[in-house]
């Protein structure tokens, strides 16, 4: 049950429950405002959800001359290694280019450097047997340069952003998923306030504010519609990127590479959630945000480019497990290639659109949420200081405190030790809560599903304490098992009878939730149908 909001005052309105609405709401309500987040779906169900899952400096962005978004992002990603080391872990990249390419060599040398330096870190010293073992696998009809750098993963961004909207919560923060704007509301020229549809308990409210934030992504435009703001121009120029789950293979390098596609552009291959990432595209795509979809011309790109950097794998279309695509909320730019776009994020004032104390944000990227929300907050009046470094813990450190929680949750918990090494992995200090959840009950203990070594009492921690609501939630963006490449039926029938036996539901509430779970994995995961070879 959820305490009615009806006519309730905040000092914020933050419409947009992805990393920078999270980010946005951490930042206020740490230095004292009234806030209020809501989602219209789950959060980070959107792009968030549908990102490369990378944390990087944005090596491509050197190309374009955009220093200072390079800067920027390698100094978010230090913060949030040392942060949140559970959950955003260095990994070693390959840069691999053809000869006769666009890219030359003396031109990388010169911007791995200039990236090295901006981060302050050292050379590459740990990834000479990754780069032995991508050339054994490159196309050896040419040759490649390859040369090493490091950037960082995050390998479920769903987990950070819950995370954040955990502490908000915490600080007082009002936090309300499958709550969506039916309009913002203005009187005189000035926001009052916004007209909200809470869609799990089915009925209409409204509430006031001095501030409204609309960090929809590609809805920004959509929230602007519906509330009668007229903006002299689109404020999004959606590019729809799509990627391919491809199996891993023998010999496959644990680092990630990055490389050219058939047509010279960037791309990646990541290993995540052991499975290999493939992407992204760059489309321009106006349509309906919530019903992208990679279109069978994407698909194809992307399985040639891998084909062609590993043909003696003898991966093929049929091997594809799945694909999807989200996008991305670049700003509107009528002129200009895609390529060309900035990856900055934009602040849209919507003072002189009618509707003052309004701020639509445009882009943003995973590793510059924080930075994002200390510049919203300080639009809006609040006195917010860049942080002047992180409390100095070096990564031996950070493992050696994550083996302690390890250590705690197999003993609390009396799960083995790779059970304990899985929590750990996903939910950090917060481990420690879990494995007393666990220590209640056997049932709690049992494995979510019988292929994996996470257990049903994190799944029953995320609907008492993360927001979840369905089993959507709690298997897609908290306990993120449903990416394993091992998921089947039997996991989707076992995962919804244990989970719903601890959470008491009867048979009809388990069939309903997993019916709508298996929905909604096919929406976002759903495997393509054949492409023409």
């Amino acid at each position: 049950m959820r305490s009615p909001l009806e006519g309730r005052h905040f000092d914020i309105v933050i419409v947009g429950g992805g990393i920078n609405g999270a980010a946005i709401a951490r930042e206020c309500v740490r230095h004292g405002e009234t806030v209020l987040l809501v989602e219209q779906n789950d959060f980070s169900s959107g792009t968030t959800s549908r990102a490369t899952r990378i944390i990087h400096g944005g090596l491509r962005y050197l190309e374009h001359g955009e220093i200072s978004l390079v800067r920027e992002s390698l100094r978010e990603r230090e913060y949030l290694l040392h942060e949140k080391s559970h959950l955003v872990r260095p990994l070693n990249f390959l840069l691999a280019l053809p000869s006769g390419g666009e890219r030359k060599a003396l031109e990388i040398r010169f911007g791995l450097w200039l990236y090295r330096r901006f981060a302050n870190r050292p050379a590459v010293s740990s990834a000479t047997d990754d780069k032995r073992a991508i050339e054994k696998l490159l196309d050896s009809g040419q040759q490649w340069s390859v040369f090493a750098y490091e950037d960082a993963q995050c390998e479920f961004p769903e987990r950070l952003v819950i995370e954040w909207l955990v502490e908000a919560a915490q600080n007082g923060a009002v936090i309300r998923n499958y709550c969506e704007v039916l309009a913002v509301e203005s009187a005189n020229g000035k926001i009052t306030g916004a007209r909200l549809r809470d869609r799990r308990a089915k009925h209409e409210f409204r509430v006031t504010c001095s501030w409204l934030i609309n960090a929809t992504g590609p809805w920004a435009d959509s929230i602007c519609q519906r509330s009668n703001i007229a903006t002299d121009e689109p404020m999004i120029g959606g590019l729809r990127g799509s990627h391919i789950l491809l199996p891993t293979f023998s010999g496959a390098t644990r680092a990630a590479v990055y490389t050219e596609a058939i047509d010279s552009r960037p791309i990646f291959v990541i290993p995540w959630a052991g499975q290999l990432l493939v992407g992204t595209t760059e489309v321009k795509d106006n349509d309906d945000p919530g019903r992208v979809q990679p279109s069978a011309d994407e698909i194809a790109y992307l399985m040639r480019s891998f084909q062609r950097l590993f043909p003696s794998v003898g991966c093929n279309f049929r091997d594809i497990r799945a694909a999807f695509a989200g996008v991305r909320p670049l700003p509107f730019v009528s002129d200009r290639s895609p390529d060309a776009i900035t990856r900055s994020h934009l602040l849209v004032d919507h003072a002189f659109d009618g509707a003052e104390n309004m701020i639509s944000i445009i882009g943003g990227k995973l590793t510059t949420a924080a930075s994002l929300a200390r510049e919203v907050a300080r639009a809006i009046g609040i006195r917010v200081t860049e942080p002047r470094g992180y409390a100095v813990r070096e990564l031996t450190q950070a493992g050696d405190l994550m083996r302690s929680f390890q250590h705690h949750v197999e003993n609390r918990a009396h799960v083995s030790a790779e059970s304990a090494a899985a929590i750990v992995r996903l939910f950090g200090p917060r481990a420690t809560e879990v494995a007393d959840l666990a220590a209640e009950d056997d049932c709690l203990r049992q494995p979510i599903c019988p292929h994996t070594r996470h257990i049903v009492a994190e799944a029953v921690y995320a609907f008492r304490n993360e927001f979840a609501a369905s089993l959507s939630d709690a298997l897609l963006r908290r306990v993120p098992v449903a990416f394993s490449p091992c998921w089947s039926e039997e996991c989707s029938q076992a995962s919804a009878e244990r989970i719903g036996s601890a959470m008491n539901w009867d048979s009809q509430r388990i069939a309903k939730e997993r019916e709508s779970f298996e929905e909604d994995y096919a929406r976002f995961l759903a495997k393509p149908p054949a492409v023409a070879t």
